[in-house]
């Protein structure tokens, strides 16, 4: 007979057994990426990110599991939910604690619930969500929230009782791409110029990028690419430190075949860089960062070098993160994110129901002008 229980921490599982369950999915599932979190102090209890994986186990060892945490805010989500968190404190409706079904920091679709493969998926999709649900009952938590899941999660969620909300993020597709000039005919020619000449400004400052990847990444890097990290954060009025150099550290150790940093170097010196995954034929951008502030720098370390490498190696798509609607007119078109979220108060649930109604018709309108406006031709 199957059971359920909740650890501490995806570090209490073995990672070959927990990464069986992650397969080809999002390397942000990953033990490697969770449990680097985990011990670097990066999430835990006294971050408001207390680690709670859910696994379920039959005499075949792990039967399904799913990431999931108990938040004592909503920082580091990008599925924003501040708004209901204040409707519910003048509700007088407590908010805090919740549980969150995700990646900390990380706003990338992949799977919230992992199956093993000779499992009937929706059948355990159903069955973690009523395990999510009794458990939000039984601590009497305000809700739980799965962000950034999968298509296929929608469904039987849904049918738990979760309610579909959709966002919006800007993705690069390689259409087969012999080169980065071939990518560039496929512009408008306005938006083309442009482009060259964003180019060639960094080129005739003396810049040099580069894209190194997997062990072609020098152990002293890491502590520049810290902080490159930490400098964005200071740069920005809302900027918040999530991460540690620990964490950068031990990715360097046990997950730096999935990492790909992008450089900027000038006369030997480092001034900008991006940190970045990839996973089959996926890249992800994560976090980018300058030491010298130079006009273009940022376009052409984070989006052309980006689809540049993506084109060389023969990778289909990148990912380059939340928000940023000029990264529309820079080839990245509008494409949906969806999450599910469950709210135990039955007027705190109506209220959002009705939000979410018309958020979604509006994000969908926004994708569709956004793909009837993208700046590459033949769509």
């Amino acid at each position: 007979m199957a059971e359920i229980e909740f650890l501490g921490g995806v570090c209490e599982i073995p990672c070959e057994e927990w990464n069986a369950l992650v397969g080809a999915e999002s390397p942000f599932l990953e033990w490697g990426w969770l449990a680097s979190l985990e011990e670097a102090g990066a999430v835990g209890p006294e971050t408001g990110w207390a680690p709670r994986p859910l696994v379920i186990r039959d005499r075949h060892g792990i039967a399904a599991a799913c990431p999931l945490y108990l938040k004592g805010h909503s920082a580091g989500e990008f599925v924003f939910d501040h708004g209901w968190a204040d409707a519910a404190e003048r509700a007088g409706i407590r908010y805090y604690p919740k549980l969150l079904a995700g990646v900390p920091f990380t706003p990338v679709t992949g799977a919230r619930i992992l199956v093993r493969p000779d499992l009937e998926r929706p059948e355990m999709i159903e069955r973690i969500g009523a395990a999510l649900l009794e458990l939000c009952t039984a601590n009497e938590l305000s809700g739980v929230h799965v962000n950034f899941c999968r298509p296929d999660e929608i469904e039987p969620l849904s049918k738990a009782g979760f309610r579909l909300r959709v966002g919006i993020q800007y993705h690069w597709q390689n259409q087969g791409y012999r080169s980065f000039d071939d990518y560039l005919a496929r512009f408008r020619s306005k938006r083309r110029n442009q482009i060259r000449r964003e180019r060639r400004a960094i080129e005739e400052a003396g810049v040099t990028i580069r894209a190194l990847v997997g062990d072609e990444i020098p152990d002293r890097l890491m502590e520049p690419m810290y902080r490159l990290y930490l400098a964005t954060i200071e740069q920005r009025a809302w900027g918040r430190q999530y991460l540690n150099l620990r964490v950068f550290e031990l990715l360097g150790q046990r997950f730096r075949k999935r990492l790909c940093f992008v450089v900027a170097e000038r006369d030997g010196e480092l001034l900008a860089g991006t940190f970045n995954v990839h996973k089959g034929d996926v890249m992800y951008g994560r976090y980018w960062g300058a030491f010298r502030y130079l006009r273009h720098l940022h376009f052409n370390v984070c989006y052309y070098a980006a689809a540049d490498h993506c084109i060389r190696n023969g990778l289909k798509r990148f990912e380059p993160g939340a928000g940023g609607e000029y990264k529309q007119l820079r080839g990245f078109d509008a494409q949906p994110t969806y999450s599910l979220h469950y709210l135990a108060d039955p007027r705190l649930d109506a209220a959002v129901g009705r939000f979410l109604e018309a958020e979604r018709v509006e994000a969908e309108d926004t994708i569709s002008w956004m793909r009837d406006h993208s700046q590459l031709k033949c769509q």
